[in-house]
Formats: C-alpha cells, structure tokens, sequence
C-alpha cells in the first residue's frame, strides 16, 4: 500500500514538473513574440528613414506598380528590423529556459552566446550589404549598359537585397552552431576536419553562384566564408578540449 502511495505521489510530482515546464515554455515564447511585435511597431515607425537610407546611393528612382508594393517594401523592412533586434531576446529566453539544468560553469560559458549570435548576424548582414550587394550589382547592370532603359520597381529591387543579405547573416551564425552542437556533444573538431574539403566545396559553390563570375568577386566572397569554417572549427576544437579536461578532472575526484 505504502509502495502504491510513493508511485502516486511521484507521478503527480512528474506531471507537475512537465506541466511548470509547459509554463516556463510558454512564458518564454509569449516574451519573444512580444518583443518581435514590439520592434515591429518600432521598426514601421522608423521605416521611411530606413527606406531612405538603403536607397541613399542608388543612381536610379524605385518605381511600384500598384499601392500594395509600397505596404509590402514597408512591411519587410519593419520584419528584418525587428527579427535583428530580436535575436538576443530569443537567446536570452532560450537561456533562461535552460538555465536550471546548466551548472554555474556552463551558465557563465552559454550566457555568451547571447551578444556574439546577435554581433554574428549583423556582421552577416554588413558584409553581404556592403561587400557583396555592390559587386553583384554593379556587374548586371554593367551587362546591360546602354541597351536597355533602366527602371527598378521597389519590391524586386527589396527583394534583391534580402537575397544578397540574408543568407550571410544565417551563414555567419555558423561559429555559434558549431560551439553549441559541440558541447552538447553532437559533433567534434575531428569530424569537422574530416569533412573539411566537403565543406569547402559546398561554400566555394555558394560564393561563385551568389557572385559575378569573375574571379575578384569569387575569391572576396569565398575566403571569408572558408575562414568562418576554419574559426568554427578552432572554436569546436576548444569547446571540445575544456570537455574533455572538465570530464577527466570530474572522473579523477570521483
């Protein structure tokens, strides 16, 4: 009886501890959607100074074929604003969320993470806005000069932009992913090395497809993009090593 009683009670303690868990999650989540509507707000209030900015060294007028361009330019703008600005909001809640199962040590290493995933993102932003944007740029439009009557409508012009930044910014948080799945023990710096030229390969074809085909532009583009996975694998290496030595100095106390 007494046997029955003790399962009893550590069931409801279990789904006491899943259903606070629940909680915590959805805390965590309603403060990120927060914050995201928030920078929203903010970022619609400001986004004809941003427009302006963006558009400051264009040679050309931006022309829009209905109304409904001018509310989507808008929108996306206020949308890349306030996914940037809320980044180190995610991380911080994800952290939070986390935190109880991490110890001091860990606590003080993942908190970290917070200002170089944000820094990482806007350098990604930066480098395909100011590196990589203009080259492209400058190379179409020299393909067509003095045959065609030259006229950008806003949303495909946006919608250039975001292709040449975006995905920088998601390739540059790739020291944080590589630090973060190597502590939590899914990938090694060996694993990384040994698939190194695979690599490579696979970030030599996104710098020569996302750039003019000459070989200033490819090599400009490239070489950051192979540094970035030469520094994650330092990082990993690192990240790695203090495991290994935490693990041997935790074994030899014991």
């Amino acid at each position: 009886m007494f046997t029955l009683v003790e399962e009893k009670k550590r069931y409801e303690d279990e789904e006491m501890t899943l259903v606070e868990h629940l909680e915590e999650l959805r805390k965590r989540i309603f403060i990120v959607v927060g914050a995201l509507i928030l920078f929203f707000i903010v970022g619609f209030i400001f986004v004809q100074d941003l427009y302006r900015w963006l558009i400051s060294d264009l040679d050309v007028k931006l022309t829009i074929l209905g109304p409904t361009d001018i509310l989507w330019v808008y929108v996306v703008l206020a949308g890349v604003f306030a996914i940037t600005m809320t980044i180190p909001v995610f991380v911080w809640q994800v952290w939070m969320f986390v935190k109880p199962a991490l110890t001091p040590k860990e606590r003080k290493i993942t908190l970290s993470y917070i200002p170089a995933t944000f820094l990482l993102f806007v350098l990604g932003l930066c480098f395909g806005y100011f590196v990589v944007l203009p080259m492209v740029f400058h190379f179409l439009m020299s393909l067509g000069e003095d045959l065609f009557a030259t006229m950008f409508t806003t949303e495909k012009y946006f919608q250039f932009i975001l292709n040449m930044t975006i995905p920088f910014a998601v390739l540059f948080e790739l020291p944080i992913i590589v630090m973060f799945l190597t502590s939590i023990g899914l990938i090694n710096p060996y694993a990384l090395q040994k698939v190194r030229k695979y690599a490579y390969f696979i970030l030599v074809i996104i710098a020569v497809t996302i750039t003019p085909p000459d070989f200033i532009s490819d090599f400009l583009v490239t070489i950051p993009l192979l540094l970035l996975y030469e520094v994650s694998i330092s990082i990993s290496k690192f990240v790695y090593k203090r495991k290994e030595k935490q693990s041997k100095q935790e074994a030899s106390s014991q």
